[in-house]
């Protein structure tokens, strides 16, 4: 089995994987956690800075992660052009420009699926993002590839 495909990435895809790590991370839920509290404090006391530190603590996050993933995305000179992968049965090749990596299916961490993307991680903290609009017909098969290549345990992607 080999197929190729082709991904632009977008602040949107970006940003998607970022909140997806965030809000599944230790950190992301306790942040989330905080900030309701001080909402339910200022709805039972009525402290208006209740009210502002809750608001503060659960906008914080998503805005930094948005404006981060922009700056990213224009920054970046790997995500100036398309991202190329090439799938078959020894890994993962990627490729942009005049650079090029390839990694073996036994050294891929997890792969897990949000609404917008099928994520594919290479180390703890990183992945390659797949957004479903640019892969289209070939989310099935990248689907049955990481399916056939990865421990189901590692596997978590919802269709």
């Amino acid at each position: 089995m080999e197929f190729e495909f082709d991904v632009k990435m977008t602040t949107a895809a970006l940003y998607d994987y970022n909140m997806y790590h965030t809000y599944t991370s230790t950190s992301g839920i306790i942040g989330s956690v905080a900030g309701a509290i001080f909402l339910v404090l200022f709805a039972a006391y009525m402290q208006p800075y209740y009210l502002i530190a809750g608001v503060v603590i659960l906008l914080y996050t998503p805005i930094t992660l948005y404006v981060n993933s922009s700056k990213q995305v224009k920054l970046n000179p790997m995500f100036k052009n398309p991202i190329h992968y090439k799938m078959d049965d020894e890994g993962v090749t990627v490729s942009s420009g005049d650079e090029e990596l390839k990694v073996e299916w036994d050294k891929m961490i997890k792969a897990q699926s949000t609404n917008q993307s099928i994520l594919l991680y290479t180390g703890k903290k990183s992945a390659w993002v797949f957004p479903k609009k640019d892969i289209g017909e070939h989310r099935y098969e990248l689907i049955e590839a990481i399916s056939t290549h990865m421990p189901p345990e590692k596997v978590r992607i919802k269709q």
